[in-house]
């Protein structure tokens, strides 16, 4: 998969599947990947979304240059829309910086 930025990404469609949030993002190329939501990241009474990429059901890889498993990771913080949904948006550098630390603590503090 090509590398893409948070911010080249529409995070406007998300289903439910088996108890788990999928969510589905298009870069600006129309390219679509999907990540699970694997956790929520309460920060200053804000939420944030440890994001997962997953291969779609079905997929086979072709090539040895396929990147499957790979477990591409990203944060997106959660907004509510005007239509009362959630939205994952890029967050801030200092937001994104604070997600890291609190994440950090709370590895730290289960291990």
């Amino acid at each position: 998969m090509a590398d893409k930025k948070i911010s080249e990404i529409d995070f406007d469609n998300e289903d439910v599947y088996d108890d788990e949030i999928i969510v589905e993002m298009t870069d600006e190329d129309g390219n679509s990947y999907l990540y699970v939501e694997e956790m929520i990241i309460p920060v200053n009474g804000e939420r944030f979304a440890l994001l997962v990429s997953v291969e779609p059901e079905g997929h086979v890889c072709e090539d040895d240059e396929c990147d499957c498993g790979e477990g591409d990771v990203i944060i997106a913080k959660i907004v509510v829309n005007e239509n009362g949904e959630d939205e994952y948006i890029e967050p801030t550098d200092e937001e994104f910086e604070a997600v890291q630390e609190a994440y950090e603590k709370l590895m730290d503090d289960l291990s």
